[in-house]
């Protein structure tokens, strides 16, 4: 064995990668020569065999080997591999693609007139339908008020001022929780630092933050609130100015009738219910 191994050792070494680890593992597979391990690469099996006794010994590794070792593979074991590359395939195509664009540009034109001649074959009461149905779902404008030039200035500068208006809170709010969500109060007390308006403490209500006079107490869309609780309240409101705000404690019965019967008189509801 060892005769055997110092005459091919120097034929093994001039093999790609080759190691001298690999001479003892091939040696175990019956390969003690390069002529050995050229009918062993010609084979898949054995192949798989050189795959699990010598490791980091890949597919590249055994394509260098069979090519210093010349060995020739079947064709049956090449056409997978040249199977594999398909790039030029995809070139080919693209040159024949401005013809099958075509075709498809005359399959859609035809799609296209054969399905404008059946919306002509149908009949027109559909379409009729189909309006009265977008009428009923569409959105409905909701009334405005007839308003004057300086009442429309007042409300635009009423929505800046509220906008930039600070939030007043109630004295002591942050150390008390009954105090968080109330009604504003003026600060009282002889030390109060909030009465006195130190800069420390939270901005008080003054005349400085109110809202023009022409649209002082106004709904944001420029009506002016009229409270209603039944039908009889709504025959007092004025359309062009006024709108109705149905109290809290009407049912949903009677707030039904309230405004279906403003809907006839042209009644704004500022709290519909549906």
């Amino acid at each position: 064995m060892t005769e055997r191994k110092s005459e091919h050792h120097d034929e093994f070494m001039k093999l790609h990668m080759f190691k001298e680890e690999y001479i003892a593992k091939l040696a175990k597979i019956a390969i003690m020569s390069p002529e050995d391990l050229a009918e062993a690469l010609a084979s898949d099996e054995r192949v798989e065999e050189i795959h699990e006794h010598l490791k980091g010994v890949g597919p590249k590794t055994i394509e260098h080997w069979r090519e210093d070792l010349k060995v020739r593979v079947s064709e049956e074991e090449e056409a997978p591999a040249k199977e594999k590359p398909k790039p030029a395939s995809k070139t080919r195509k693209v040159k024949a693609a401005p013809e099958k664009k075509a075709e498809a540009e005359k399959e859609e034109a035809e799609e296209e007139e054969e399905a404008e001649e059946e919306a002509e074959e149908e009949p027109e009461e559909k379409e009729e339908e189909v309006e009265i149905e977008e009428e009923e779902e569409g959105y409905k404008v909701k009334l405005k008020p007839k308003l004057s030039k300086e009442t429309l200035s007042a409300l635009r500068k009423k929505a800046e001022i509220d906008a930039r208006r600070p939030e007043f809170l109630r004295q002591e709010w942050h150390r008390r929780q009954r105090l968080q969500k109330v009604k504003w109060r003026k600060p009282q007390g002889d030390h109060s630092k909030m009465r006195e308006h130190y800069g420390y403490r939270r901005n008080v209500v003054s005349i400085g933050y109110g809202s023009p006079k022409a649209a002082r107490h106004l709904h944001p869309s420029g009506f002016r609130e009229v409270m209603v609780w039944n039908v009889k309240d709504l025959e007092k409101i004025k359309p062009e100015v006024e709108a109705a705000r149905v109290g809290h404690t009407v049912g949903t019965r009677k707030r039904t009738a309230i405004e279906d019967r403003a809907d006839e008189l042209g009644i704004r509801v500022l709290n519909r219910s549906g």
